[in-house]
């Protein structure tokens, strides 16, 4: 029988017996990002909580999931639920991933490692940045029976894109995830008035300073000479010429699961598809690259009905509760990513507050599940929701 819910709660509700008055973490999504911004100084929090231009990517992406409302059905035998979901033959307790965030040293000084320990706890996939604070090997020793995937920049040098790959391949990580609406920097506005870039500090590139095709590249060793790397990395990191062809090369230099990320158009889907990737992870990477842009619950029924039933569809990009979940499943995405929630955990807590965090986001989408009449995540169809647009 599942109890995440009702665990849950009573474990918090029981504290009162103590003397304890108050829950000592935030409960909701607007408290998480509040005591976040007491903790981060101004660059990293405009760096981890800023979107593109006037921030209007990141209002819809919220906005979209309100347009929609879940169809409760009662009077149904829902004691025994399953939050279960099942990716490239894997079996996962929850249909929520954590999505890759970059720099996480700027959050916390544990960083990736924290993160991807508080998902290993909980049996959840950790997507790992390609500009993490912690490389691709460590994170892979320092949670050796997790599921990790690995998240790739297609940067200018083909050699160092190989490299990661190879690197992944062999530190274990079980997927590769393809981010492609990067090619070059948003204009991030709360970032531009912070003259913070935490690249320009050494913040983010531990996969490139222990890259060997990387270090081909540089004169001296990056310990010898850092100034250098970094204005190395600056160089290659993105790649605005990146197209198609290059995503049909990469496909064939890999065997694990290739996801693409960052796609909004259903017609850009279908390539994917039509490319050879396994899935596509529908995102406008929280509103920080584009503004103005479709939002991805907005691309994610266009998408499903171009490429089926059968074809892996993530969504990401402005989950802040268990009901989002349940309304982009509803709309036929097979899960979803979070991103800046656990970056907010992360700030507070390190791996404790990732932890915390996710226990919630259990607690709440088993219940969620329960009260609107659902006995398994694989029920959540397009009946359980309505739009209220009409």
């Amino acid at each position: 029988m599942t109890k995440h819910g009702f665990e849950a709660q009573l474990n918090m509700y029981t504290r009162s017996l103590t003397g304890q008055t108050e829950w000592q973490w935030p409960v909701s999504a607007n408290d998480w990002r509040a005591q976040a911004r007491t903790t981060l100084a101004a660059g990293p929090w405009g760096y981890v909580d800023g979107g593109a231009g006037d921030e209007s990517t990141m209002r819809a992406n919220r906005a979209a999931f309100e347009r929609w409302q879940i169809r409760p059905r009662l009077l149904r035998n829902v004691e025994d639920r399953d939050l279960t979901v099942t990716l490239f033959g894997h079996s996962f307790p929850t249909p929520f991933l954590l999505a890759p965030i970059g720099v996480q040293s700027i959050i916390h000084p544990d960083a990736d490692l924290a993160s991807a320990r508080a998902a290993a706890k909980h049996h959840i996939p950790f997507i790992l940045s390609t500009v993490s604070s912690v490389d691709i090997e460590t994170v892979a020793r320092e949670t050796t029976d997790a599921v990790r995937w690995f998240q790739l920049y297609p940067g200018r040098d083909a050699d160092v894109v190989s490299s990661f790959i190879h690197r992944a391949e062999t530190a274990g990580y079980s997927a590769l995830v393809v981010t492609v609406d990067t090619t070059m920097l948003g204009w991030r506005e709360q970032d531009l008035k912070n003259l913070y870039l935490p690249f320009l500090q050494g913040q983010g590139i531990a996969n490139f300073l222990s890259d060997p095709a990387f270090c081909r590249r540089l004169g001296a060793l990056p310990e010898e000479n850092l100034s250098a790397a970094i204005q190395e990395f600056l160089s290659i990191y993105v790649n605005p010429a990146f197209t198609w062809d290059d995503l049909s090369k990469i496909r064939a230099q890999t065997h694990l699961p290739l996801l693409v990320k960052g796609l909004t158009h259903p017609e850009d889907v279908q390539e994917a598809a039509r490319r050879g990737a396994d899935g596509v992870i529908l995102s406008n990477h929280g509103g920080r690259q584009v503004d103005g842009s479709v939002t991805t619950l907005d691309a994610l029924a266009d998408a499903r009905a171009i490429v089926g039933d059968s074809y892996p569809l993530l969504l990401d990009s402005g989950i802040r509760h268990a009901a989002d979940v349940v309304k982009a499943l509803a709309l036929g995405a097979n899960a979803v990513l979070i991103g800046r929630p656990y970056a907010y955990a992360l700030a507070i807590g390190g791996q404790a507050g990732v932890d915390e965090l996710l226990t919630q986001w259990t607690a709440e989408l088993d219940l969620q599940l329960a009260l609107a009449g659902q006995r398994a995540v694989r029920d959540i169809d397009r009946a359980c929701i309505r739009d209220v647009r009409g």
